[in-house]
């Protein structure tokens, strides 16, 4: 088979790659300070927080649309 066919077969060759550039050039480490790591992490404590609350808040709204609001 030639490689038109093995193309049109769905077998690709090993040589034939998306991405051109090579593994280490692909991925390259961040080094960052520990004071930057802690905010980074209060962040996504505060965006999941953040999250709750509202997920909490739809979730009272989807319950008084099913059940209604009950007047007393």
């Amino acid at each position: 088979m030639n490689e038109k066919e093995l193309f049109d077969n769905l077998c690709f060759l090993p040589s034939w790659t998306e991405c051109e550039t090579k593994q280490e050039e692909r991925f390259i480490p961040q080094r960052k300070d520990l004071s930057t790591l802690l905010a980074e992490l209060e962040g996504i404590k505060n965006q999941i927080e953040e999250i709750k609350a509202r997920e909490w808040y739809l979730a009272k709204l989807i319950k008084f649309n099913k059940e209604g609001v009950a007047l007393q």
